[in-house]
């Protein structure tokens, strides 16, 4: 569905955020009559009336009665699909799109990589973009990293570099290179299992000619098998990570210690940019290079510098349990007193408990929501330095307390942030201020848009 076959619909915008002003904005602009109504929160009523006065603001959730109501409703990421209202109102007829789809559907010909992963996805696309633009390649940077695909309708670049988050890996249209970094189970909550999460993060393949994959993970290998066009990262016969070093092939090609993105996970992010990069036709051995030119992304293993005689690092992004344990990967060697918990999505905790217990941080600091389970799961194996705070407020200060001179305070959550703050970023901010920091000194992600 394109914006023009809106024309003449009853039509609505469900969500409020940067997305939904995205689509409110394009469809304006191709269809500037059109009658539009917004759903969205009772807080936002008075933003979204001065955004756009001819808007019909509802400040509520719509049921499946005020939805049918409407032939196309234009959905914000966050709203999950499987909400009963929407599926109540599709069964009755409901035509429903995003931003991601009209995008797609309005650029059937552009060259796009698509990216997608658990974890590893957004430095994996900004890597690729920022590869691309050392050659001299005019890229675009957008998606779910942080800039909607819409605010970008009727621009046109040679190579487009799109993360989608597991939420849009089904809105995709058509497109020539799809990457999948890696696959644990995450966003439960929004998918409603772990089986229904992996299924619509594996969307991706179907829409994707070639398709990219981490080699290095058994199980996403064994789903993706039947792809007619498979590529690999990880595997010694092509972009790897060995000995410190990335290679193509036997061929050595960069010292992954240049890196200013620490950590084994991050040189593997490196090499599938690199493949990525190279399966579109450019020369990806001579943008190497350019990897060390690449600031890492704010909240992704973020070092914000010494403060009161330590260390402390900004790993907020950080919403798995796997995440956390290659936040901790990433430091081995060093006293680290790292802070776990927030929003319980009942992920399992058992393969960061097992990797505790032979490879202990100097402490563990368990807060928010679900803090008081982890805790219990780490005590049950054995492990003692540990202690409990409500919220990242006490966690800092236990960790201030506790953590010795010249150590490294990591905030590394493995769970999302919603019990304490609105997202993640906010609770990077809020942990640099903590912490001694400008949290103002902590800008968005660099280069989005076309460059």
């Amino acid at each position: 569905m394109r914006i023009a076959d809106l024309a003449g619909r009853r039509v609505a915008v469900w969500g409020f955020g940067r997305e939904g002003k995205a689509a409110i904005a394009a469809i304006r602009a191709r269809l500037p009559q059109l009658a539009l109504t917004l759903f969205c929160s009772a807080a936002e009523v008075a933003d979204a009336g001065a955004f756009d006065a001819a808007l019909d603001v509802r400040g509520e959730e719509p049921d499946a009665a005020a939805l049918s109501a409407f032939e196309v409703v234009v959905k914000s990421p966050g709203i999950s699909a499987y909400k009963p209202a929407l599926l109540a109102a599709r069964e009755a007829g409901l035509r429903i799109t995003s931003g991601t789809a009209l995008w797609f559907a309005e650029n059937p010909q552009a060259q796009v990589v698509a990216i997608t992963g658990t974890k590893g996805k957004s430095t994996t696309t900004a890597l690729l973009a920022h590869l691309a633009r050392s050659l001299g390649v005019r890229t675009a940077l957008a998606g779910n990293i942080g800039m909607p695909l819409l605010e970008l309708l009727g621009q046109e670049a040679p190579l487009w570099a799109i993360e989608l988050s597991s939420f849009q890996t089904g809105e995709a249209g058509a497109l020539e290179l799809g990457v999948i970094t890696s696959l644990y189970e995450e966003h439960l909550d929004w998918h409603g299992s772990r089986e229904r999460y992996i299924a619509d993060k594996l969307k991706l393949a179907d829409v994707s000619r070639r398709l990219l994959v981490n080699a290095l993970q058994s199980s996403l290998l064994e789903r993706t098998a039947r792809h007619p066009q498979r590529l690999l990262f990880g595997r010694p016969e092509g972009w790897h990570a060995r000995g410190k070093v990335i290679h193509r092939g036997e061929h050595a090609v960069f010292d992954a210690a240049l890196l200013r993105a620490p950590g084994d996970h991050n040189a593997l992010n490196a090499c599938a940019a690199l493949a990525a990069l190279e399966a579109m036709g450019f020369d990806a051995t001579k943008a190497a290079a350019s990897l060390a030119d690449f600031r890492p992304l704010p909240h992704r293993l973020q070092p914000l510098g010494k403060q009161g005689g330590l260390y402390w690092i900004n790993d907020s992004i950080s919403t798995t349990p796997q995440a956390t344990l290659a936040a901790l990967g990433s430091l081995q060697g060093q006293a680290v007193t790292v802070i776990v918990g927030g929003h319980d999505r009942g992920l399992d905790w058992s393969d960061f408990v097992q990797a505790m217990r032979g490879h202990e941080p100097h402490l563990i600091v368990a807060q928010g929501a679900n803090g008081a389970r982890i805790a219990k799961a780490l005590r049950e194996a054995g492990i003692d330095h540990l202690r409990e705070a409500a919220n990242l407020d006490a966690a800092v200060a236990v960790a201030r307390e506790l953590t010795p001179s010249g150590g490294t305070v990591l905030l590394s959550p493995g769970a999302p942030s919603f019990d304490q703050f609105h997202d993640y970023a906010e609770r990077g901010r809020h942990f640099a201020e903590l912490a001694g920091f400008d949290s103002h000194a902590i800008v968005g992600i660099e280069g989005l848009g076309i460059a």
